[in-house]
């Protein structure tokens, strides 16, 4: 630990640096085991990934996320509640270390009982739970609080908007289309320009702080979009391979694509097109001389359907990993934040307003966040993925895909969102474009009653520890 950490100019220095890795790794799984499960919930759910695969999509865009982006939610979060230069050394380390063990633990209670609680609410109640013990209510900066606040309020409308524009536009091109597999093979690639341009421009405009990339906006906008090009083209390419496997089935299955009558091949009516189970309308007899089945329209939509989904389902995938890779730029600071700041203040024994990061420190929120998905996390996994609407993948692939534009954008401007909140909104904004029937509404309440508790249970478990710790450190 010295090697790694250098001399410790603080008293107790051993003890708390000790104290706060296990507290640390503590609140990095306790993130795992609850809000990366909601944001591979949706994945889980719809069916597009199976719990292993999501926890080795996690392991490697969590990673991602957290060490090439991280850094910069970890300096809001850490001197972003209160000005920590007011304070005693030692003291205010007891105060991180008190923050860190309340967030976890009401984390973990929440993951027992299947609540997707927000991380980001767990940390910021618990930190200001310990400026109004350490300075007074005075001490708290309060604008910063309203706007990690009007962030919580606008993240999740952000997603859902998002997610309900994308939803809608998928069903009016896709789903309700006549042909459904064809319009997918025409529109995959122009999805995929979508992710990977806004992915790659946030990793390239000032985003990669720790590789030292920071191109101008204009230089960035470039490098996006040769990226998104980059993404189409691929997608292209695996589109026509699976134009022939499908064409190749359907001739095996006798399954015909083509029209038959001159309106075309029949289509679900509109007031059954939200149904989880869509309705087919047949169409006129078939031609004379056809020695097809007589519900071959029947069979041509199933297959139609089922291909569609499948293709969103490889989709989803790709989703998962901007998803995932989001959460890690954003949600690492939650665990990391101050635990950064206390390996400051004991290495140097006086409180700096600003300190760089460690990569260390980043690895181990990202190991911390990818033990906890893949122990606990199946317990929010059910209540994200199955029990706010019905997910398939193609809906699943807009909610993942509208909560991680938000996301992510969010974590380069440095503001401490809820992730939790985000994919709420995005799910909540899938279930509208087909309905509010679609949404089961006690869940909902439910889940923003467990929202509302959050802050202070933070707050007032923070406390709690806080003076439980001086009694073995006394200041």
């Amino acid at each position: 630990m010295c090697v790694l950490l250098g001399a410790m100019a603080l008293p107790h220095g051993t003890a708390l640096l000790a104290l706060g890795l296990v507290f640390g790794f503590y609140m990095a799984w306790s993130i795992g085991a609850n809000d990366v499960a909601n944001a591979m919930g949706t994945s889980v759910g719809s069916g597009g990934l199976t719990l292993k695969q999501a926890v080795l999509v996690a392991a490697v865009m969590e990673f991602a996320g957290a060490v090439f982006v991280g850094s910069h939610v970890s300096e809001t979060v850490r001197s972003g509640i209160f000005d920590p230069s007011r304070f005693e050394a030692l003291t205010l380390v007891l105060g991180f270390l008190s923050a860190l063990l309340a967030a976890a633990v009401w984390l973990q209670v929440a993951t027992w009982f299947g609540w997707p609680v927000s991380t980001t609410h767990s940390i910021v109640g618990s930190l200001v739970g310990i400026g109004v013990v350490l300075g007074g209510v005075g001490a708290v900066q309060w604008g910063r609080i309203g706007e990690i606040v009007a962030s919580w309020v606008v993240s999740p409308l952000c997603g859902g908007v998002v997610a309900f524009a994308l939803m809608k536009l998928i069903h009016r091109l896709i789903i309700d289309h006549k042909h459904p597999l064809a319009q997918t093979y025409r529109l995959v690639p122009w999805l995929t320009f979508y992710v990977a341009f806004v992915l790659s421009l946030v990793m390239v405009w000032k985003g990669l702080k720790n590789l030292h990339l920071n191109l101008p906006l204009g230089k960035a906008l470039v490098v996006a979009t040769l990226s998104g090009l980059a993404g189409a083209a691929l997608a292209v390419a695996w589109t026509r391979r699976l134009r022939r496997l499908h064409d190749e089935e359907r001739r095996t299955r006798g399954v015909e694509l083509e029209g038959d009558v001159p309106d075309g091949i029949p289509f679900v009516p509109k007031e059954y097109r939200s149904a989880p189970e869509p309705k087919v309308v047949l169409r006129p007899p078939l031609a004379p001389g056809s020695e097809l089945p007589a519900k071959r329209w029947e069979y041509r939509r199933e297959f139609e359907f089922e291909k569609t989904e499948s293709v969103f389902a490889a989709m989803m995938i790709a989703s998962a990993c901007f998803l995932a890779f989001a959460h890690g730029a954003n949600d690492v600071a939650n665990a990391i934040g101050p635990l950064a700041a206390v390996v400051a203040i004991v290495r140097e024994g006086v409180v700096a307003l600003k300190a760089a990061v460690p990569v260390w420190t980043l690895l181990l929120g990202g190991v911390g966040i990818v033990i906890g998905l893949a122990t606990w996390g199946y317990k929010v996994i059910e209540t994200i993925g199955r029990k706010i609407t019905h997910l398939t993948p193609s809906r699943g692939f807009a909610a993942n895909l509208g909560a991680a534009t938000t996301i992510v954008a969010a974590s380069r401007m440095g503001l401490p969102i809820s992730t939790t909140h985000t994919l709420v909104g995005a799910v909540l904004g899938v279930g509208l474009a087909r309905g509010i029937e679609y949404l089961n509404l006690r869940m909902v309440r439910d889940i923003v009653i467990s929202w509302l508790v959050t802050i202070p249970a933070g707050a007032l478990l923070a406390v709690l520890f806080f003076y439980l710790l001086r009694l073995p450190f006394p200041g």
